[in-house]
């Protein structure tokens, strides 16, 4: 059997897929594996993801192989992969999950609170900068867009004081930056930040049969909850909305944030749930979410 893997081009993504690649072989007998590495609408223009459609076009292009039958799977960071997916994909599986911190680099690795008054930090989403923005008005923020490499020479090239970038980044890539890890409390994650996703289309029998017994089934049920959770509330990868599931001992523990784009205002909450009951527990918290207001605030 041979399974063909659509990738984004990035060094990041690329780890990614060569990490499920790895994981399928490990699993199943008598597989072969191609990689076949795309770019994506995403990775062709330096504009704001909110000017050009949002984190979607990262995987659109990927997804246009799997409707052309050119490949199998497509592989994602499944925080760029909108909460509402189209019926006709289907997320197969999900893996052990990375760390979901955000990092905060600067060339002295000084933690937030030392940072000087009008420093400037660069960031590339809503939810980041917001939160940055409740905790440190003070603080300027600076669009920033390109791979990891790059953002890191800006910041080393002085675009900018501080740097915001997932933890799970740093760690796959194995760099060594000087940095501050945000607390979970002064900087909550997107949803399924650090989850490796597989995709495949709906309709493809075979493949969900082959391949999802792989992975991690408790990793999928959080990151479902996540990706429920931003999808109750008709949120995108752009908005800012930050949710938490955490498996402690098969309890969960549940932590969100809905702020302003502005981040002059904030919905905060957490639950404790259980794998039995996340499901509807999730929709329940973001009830209480929209309830408050939550909706109007992400649109302000």
């Amino acid at each position: 059997m041979k399974i063909k893997i659509a990738t984004r081009q990035s060094e990041l993504a690329m780890y990614q897929a060569n990490f499920v690649a790895n994981e399928i072989k490990k699993s199943i007998k008598d597989v072969e594996v191609e990689l076949i590495p795309m770019t994506s609408e995403g990775d062709q223009t330096n504009k704001p993801l909110h000017e050009i459609g949002g984190k979607g076009l990262f995987i659109s292009t990927l997804e246009s192989a799997l409707e052309s039958n050119k490949v199998d799977i497509a592989v994602h960071s499944l925080k760029d992969v909108p909460a509402r997916l189209d019926p006709k994909f289907k997320i197969i599986n999900v893996f052990k999950r990375e760390s979901p911190s955000d990092l905060l680099l600067s060339k002295d690795g000084k933690s937030f609170s030392d940072f000087l008054e009008n420093a400037t930090i660069g960031t590339s989403g809503p939810r980041r900068k917001a939160q940055i923005n409740y905790l440190r008005p003070d603080i300027k923020t600076i669009p920033v867009r390109g791979n990891i490499a790059t953002r890191i020479n800006k910041l080393n090239e002085g675009y900018f004081d501080g740097l915001v970038v997932a933890k799970a980044a740093i760690n796959r890539l194995g760099l060594q930056q000087n940095s501050y890890e945000f607390s979970i409390d002064e900087m909550l994650p997107a949803a399924s930040q650090g989850h490796i996703a597989t995709e495949c289309l709906s309709s493809n029998k075979e493949i969900i049969e082959t391949l999802e017994s792989i992975g991690d089934s408790k990793e999928l049920i959080l990151a479902n909850a996540e990706r429920s959770f931003v999808a109750s509330m008709d949120g995108g990868c752009l908005s800012p909305i930050a949710i938490l599931c955490q498996n402690f001992n098969d309890e969960i523990k549940v932590t969100g944030k809905v702020l302003s784009y502005k981040g002059d205002k904030l919905i905060y909450k957490k639950m404790n749930s259980s794998f039995k009951d996340i499901d509807k527990d999730i929709i329940s918290f973001a009830d209480e979410f929209i309830l408050e207001g939550a909706k109007s605030l992400i649109s302000e």
